[in-house]
């Protein structure tokens, strides 16, 4: 029954909402049950509204200590704003704005604290409805929030030029908390107005019709950041609460606007915006004012918009079929910055922003760790000198020409300013670091204006220096600065990706007096590992980013031992041991570079040595921990299984079992395929034990074929022709089992929970599926369909007749064009043959093995023109005239197809 405002259970309603927001846990926790249970009754949000509305003043003082302490928003949407019901939004949504109307300041800031935080809500809804009713919404509620907006903003200027005029600062703070709450309520309705801009309209990318607000909103944002900014200096020091409003306000400006940008680029590069944003983003870049360099939000921001216009797609010169003006977009940065401003916005970046600073020095001696962190974000938007090399590439990229010598003559000056004997830190050797940065960053684009071989001659590494080189390497190694040892694992991991002589000298790993001095660098690295002297590992228990360095540089290792990597072993299972332990003090900090050194051990293994095997339960572990190893963790199943054979699965049958049912039952269509694959390579390797022990799964694949999805997907089409594949699979390789599953009660039941209704029997409703999906899939899979529904032929089932034009049409197809695409897959590459012209050394022994398990599959080495035409004729003896019938029903076409499939006359 549903709910409405007149309904008893109202004041029960009140009662619990405000309940449910006590701090007494045993108050809270039965208030939150109980309303959870209404939460489910259709009219629940409408109840509530009307009852504003009718008892407005009794409900507000109910609520109003929840007002006070700024937790309505949170109640009403979780309690309110149920996506349940729709239908309901817009009335939600049209009385809170009727209140806005009338309201005085604190009850306006509470319904723009509720507004806000809901459409931020909704407008992650994506379905056709919810769209409708969102951009209902914002038609409605733009022009109020809008409107008070402006008013807001002269108010606040007002306002602030009041206090800049005022001698007693301390008199007018404290009778300013009402244009504090306006400041507040100001930019809870900028959030608003940014989103309803935003998400309120389809982007202008993929529809003709340009979005009118854009042109009259954006214009209005710039001029009230450009208002404000001035009183980011004035307020510094005697006003700190409007101090932080401003720089609040500034940045969500510019953050909104990249947005808008993003969304609706067509319209926002009309010349009343575009123009005034680029110039006003690169003038405070380039000649800001003093308090404003220490502004580093505000500056990301600006740089991050140029980066935006500067990668939008919409104005890349090469833009075609625009249903907007293309001369009017396309190249349109170009057109509008001049080309001073662009060189000028170059030097800026790399001689004041890839400088480091004092600041940037302290924090590298105080905590290395931290300061490499921030430091190696490159596409980071939180710190302002990775932004800046952000953006310098960027901009980089869009004007080589004209910048790289700009770039290159930077680079000179920094080298002869500061030759190779300085060391001391100063502005020389800052800007040379600098300089080299900048170039590291460019260097592709940099190779036709810079020749780095005659650089490289002239440095001090030549042959006769390598020693002296790689031993002061091996002394910044053991050294304390946390940032500078990840840096030189990372150069040591670069050489090693370069480096082919580690695996002619892997048998004699140990004695490294006898390799290059590069090698025994590394092995040197290796031992402090784990030896009592040098206690690399240990010594980096909580420092994370070095252990994850180390994890990456043995990755590098494994790679380059390849099919000799067992001589590591000594070394590298420990270390893995300790990193895939999610219980462990340091667990999800190194499970990703764990996870990925565990995939590249298991893949360049030669054998499943018993430490490996007796891995294999910490990966249950982790995926009932976390879905964000998924990718790796399919692939290290897939190891396990290809190389552990039979010994792994006898030792760990059952924990596979829930392994596989565990993912195909939670994971989504685009992670789910890989693991189809190796189920897939389970049950071609053991056709008689695995189907019985993952029978759960199997029946999750077989309500996925026969679900409603939408086809229309080619996830959902993959996914599904990848379980049928697996399934027609099971019926060649072991039939009896495939009929004993698609009649088990249980199966029966899961389709019911799940929706799915079945016309006849499951497995004559698979047929279909085979039909239907034979042309989505592998030229080896569609034999394997064409073999199954040969199979279906034997069954005694009058059925079968009904689909034996189609069947015998399919199969005949098959036949006739199977072996060219046979052929044309096998040549593609990835077969036996070709690995061995390659060299088999190229190849992992994980994919070395895969082959072979390939070349093996039985399903190769049976005939489809055999099966068909001897199940031909077993179903006609079952079926006898009603067969005949059916052949007699079939197009000629079809039957001299056969005929041609069948080579008979």
């Amino acid at each position: 029954m549903a709910l409405s405002a007149s309904s008893s259970c109202l004041p029960t309603i009140c009662s619990m909402l405000v309940k449910s927001m006590a701090r007494d846990e045993s108050v809270r926790k039965p208030a939150e049950a109980a309303l959870l249970q209404f939460e489910r009754v259709p009219g629940f949000c409408f109840c509530l509204v009307g009852d504003m509305q009718q008892r407005e003043t009794t409900f507000k003082e109910k609520i109003d200590f929840a007002l006070e302490r700024r937790e309505l928003s949170a109640v009403l949407i979780s309690k309110i704003a149920c996506f349940d019901y729709p239908a309901e939004w817009p009335e939600l949504f049209s009385f809170l704005a009727k209140q806005l109307q009338s309201a005085d300041d604190l009850t306006s800031h509470r319904i723009f604290m509720v507004l806000c935080r809901t459409l931020k809500e909704l407008s992650t809804k994506h379905s056709p409805a919810d769209q409708s009713n969102f951009a209902e919404i914002s038609c409605h509620l733009f022009e109020i929030c809008w409107h008070l907006w402006q008013s807001d903003v002269q108010t606040i200027l007002h306002g602030f030029s009041t206090i800049t005029q005022s001698y007693n600062s301390e008199a007018v703070e404290q009778n300013h908390d009402d244009l504090y709450l306006t400041c507040e309520r100001w930019l809870l309705c900028l959030k608003i107005i940014g989103q309803l801009v935003i998400s309120g309209f389809q982007t202008d990318a993929e529809c003709v019709q340009g979005v009118g607000l854009v042109t009259n909103v954006s214009p209005v944002l710039l001029a009230a950041a450009q208002s404000l900014l001035p009183y980011y200096t004035s307020f510094r020091n005697g006003h700190p609460k409007f101090w932080d409003f401003i720089g609040r306000a500034c940045t969500k400006v510019m953050k909104i606007l990249d947005a808008i940008q993003q969304r609706h680029p067509y319209s926002f590069v009309d010349k009343s915006v575009l123009q005034p944003v680029l110039s006003f983003c690169i003038n405070k870049i380039t000649d800001p004012e003093p308090d404003i360099l220490s502004f580093e939000q505000f500056l990301i921001k600006c740089m991050v918009m140029i980066k935006s216009i500067l990668e939008c797609k919409q104005y890349k010169p090469s833009l075609t079929g625009s249903t907007i003006d293309e001369n009017r977009v396309a190249g349109v940065f170009t057109s509008l910055v001049p080309e001073e401003q662009i060189v000028l916005l170059c030097n800026v970046l790399i001689r004041r922003h890839f400088v480091l600073t004092e600041n940037d020095l302290e924090k590298w001696n105080e905590n290395p760790e931290v300061f490499h962190h921030e430091q190696d974000l490159v596409q980071g938007t939180e710190k302002l000198r990775p932004c800046s090399e952000s953006l310098f590439i960027v901009l980089f990229e869009n004007h080589i020409q004209l910048l790289a010598p700009i770039v290159v003559s930077i680079l000179q000056e920094a080298m002869n300013g500061c030759p190779t004997f300085v060391t001391e830190i100063s502005p020389r050797l800052l800007l040379k670091e600098a300089a080299y940065g900048a170039a590291a960053h460019v260097y592709n684009e940099l190779s036709n204006y810079l020749s780095f071989k005659d650089w490289y001659a002239h440095s001090p590494i030549k042959d006769d220096n390598k020693r002296v080189v790689y031993c002061a390497l091996m002394q910044l190694l053991q050294g304390r600065d946390l940032s500078v040892r990840i840096q030189v694992l990372n150069l040591i991991s670069l050489l090693l990706g370069h480096f082919n002589a580690v695996i002619p000298y892997a048998n004699n790993l140990m004695q490294f007096f006898q390799m290059s001095v590069l090698i025994r660098l590394y092995i040197i690295f290796l031992f402090s590992l784990t030896s009592k002297s040098g206690k690399v590992w240990e010594e980096s228990s909580g420092e994370s980013l070095l252990q994850i360095q180390l994890l990456m540089t043995l990755r590098n290792f494994v790679n380059a031992l390849g099919y000799h990597s067992p001589s590591s072993y000594g070394i590298l299972l420990p270390i893995l041991q300790q990193g895939i332990d999610i219980n462990g003090s340091d667990g999800l900090n190194l499970l990703e570079d764990s996870m990925l050194l565990w995939e590249t051990t298991v893949s360049h293994a030669p054998a499943m040595v018993p430490q490996l095997l007796a891995y294999f339960p910490c990966l249950v572990e982790i995926l009932e921990a976390t879905f964000d190893q998924l990718e790796v963790a399919v692939k290290i199943t897939e190891g396990y299984i290809i190389l552990g054979g039979r010994e792994f699965l006898n030792m760990h049958a059952s924990r596979l079992a829930i392994l596989l049912n565990y993912i195909v039952g939670n994971a989504n269509d685009r992670k789910l395929l890989p693991t189809l694959t190796v189920i897939d390579i389970l049950i071609q390797c053991f056709p008689m034990e695995v189907p019985p022990l993952i029978s759960n799964t199997l029946q999750k694949l077989v309500v996925i074929c026969l679900s409603g999805r939408e086809d229309g997907d080619p996830s959902n089409t993959a996914i599904k022709a990848s379980s049928a594949a697996i399934l027609a699979r099971i019926l060649v390789m072991n039939n009896n089992y495939l009929a004993h599953l698609t009649s088990h009660p249980s199966l029966s039941s899961l389709l019911r929970r799940t929706g799915v209704s079945v016309e006849y029997h499951i497995l004559l409703s698979l047929v279909d599926i085979w039909l239907d999906k034979v042309d989505n899939v592998s030229s080896s899979s569609k034999q394997i369909f064409g073999l199954a529904l040969a199979m279906i032929l034997t069954l005694r089932l009058p059925q079968v007749l009904d689909k034996l034009d189609r069947i015998i049409s399919v199969c005949s197809g098959i036949i006739l064009g199977g072996t060219d695409d046979i052929t044309n897959e096998e040549s593609s590459g990835d077969d036996m043959s070709s690995s061995r012209s390659h060299g088999e050394s190229s190849l992992s022994s994980k994919e070395f093995r895969r082959r072979q398990i390939k070349e093996a599959d039985p399903i190769r080495r049976l005939s489809l023109e055999n099966t068909l035409r001897c199940n031909l004729q077993i179903c006609g003896a079952y079926h006898g005239e009603s067969f005949n019938s059916a052949i007699a029903r079939m197009k000629p076409a079809a039957i001299a197809q056969l005929k041609q499939a069948l080579k008979t006359p």
